[in-house]
């Protein structure tokens, strides 16, 4: 299925837990002075405008990232990134998960994202090709979990991949934990990040208990509640489950589940 759309949900809570604690990840990596790979599986289109008629027709911006912008302050990576997009793009745009990397990443690291949506594709190209980057870049239109199965470990080693799929098939669920076994398999040392939502009637519950059940080294597994974006939504919060966490990130995510509790 490629109906899905990010366009509709950018800047939505959701993206506020994944987004701030993907900063902090790439912020942590990038100060070792060697190189990093960055590796997405499903990049969307990269950046989004919160005044487009996508996001204008939902309006989860605006219970979103627009509501609680003042977690983070001027020194947070997640808002260097999204004044590095404004200054470049306009103050309405907000970045998805690639071109947030990108606005981190350093000139010696490299990025491999893939999107199979031929549209959310071509809007990739363009968004990531008119940043003001030297970062390695290599796009594919393919399905992403069988790219980033294929490229496994990449070169360099040290790195992140992040995975975050529709959720538009129960498939979806089923075979992520397998498929994250093997991966890490592959790549033992490589950072795994899964995001997925937490609906109601729970239908991620089995998936995370498979995971759990792999005792993979370094868990962070984090979830934050929210109120529904708006009536008859069925989203009530979202979960990252990581793999070989990095160095202070627990902190974080201890603070965004105080701050996600107190709205």
């Amino acid at each position: 299925m490629l109906s899905y759309q990010h366009g509709f949900h950018a800047g939505n809570l959701a993206d506020v837990q994944k987004h701030a604690l993907l900063a902090v990840m790439i912020d942590y990596m990038t100060r070792k002075d060697k190189p990093l790979s960055y590796v997405e599986t499903h990049a969307g289109r990269g950046l989004y405008d919160l005044q487009g008629s996508q996001a204008q027709k939902t309006g989860e911006a605006t219970s979103g990232i627009l509501k609680v912008a003042n977690w983070f302050d001027a020194n947070h990576p997640y808002t260097r990134a999204r004044k590095i997009i404004a200054d470049t793009h306009g103050k309405s745009i907000y970045p998805g998960s690639p071109a947030l990397a990108q606005a981190l990443l350093r000139d010696m690291d490299n990025m491999r994202l893939a999107e199979l949506h031929p549209t959310e594709f071509a809007h990739l190209e363009t968004a990531m090709h008119s940043a003001n980057s030297y970062v390695g870049l290599n796009m594919m239109q393919k399905d992403g979990l069988a790219l980033a199965q294929s490229i496994c470990p990449p070169t360099p080693r040290r790195g992140l991949c992040l995975i975050d799929p529709p959720y538009e098939v129960k498939t979806d669920y089923t075979v992520l934990p397998d498929y994250i076994a093997k991966l890490h398999r592959k790549w033992n040392v490589g950072i795994i990040a899964l995001w997925y939502p937490i609906l109601e009637g729970g239908a991620h519950k089995p998936m995370t208990n498979a995971l759990l059940d792999l005792n993979l080294p370094d868990v962070l597994h984090h979830e934050v509640r929210f109120a529904p974006a708006r009536q008859g939504h069925g989203m009530i919060g979202s979960g990252m489950f990581i793999v070989n966490t990095p160095w202070g990130l627990k902190d974080e995510a201890a603070r965004l589940t105080k701050l996600f509790n107190a709205l």
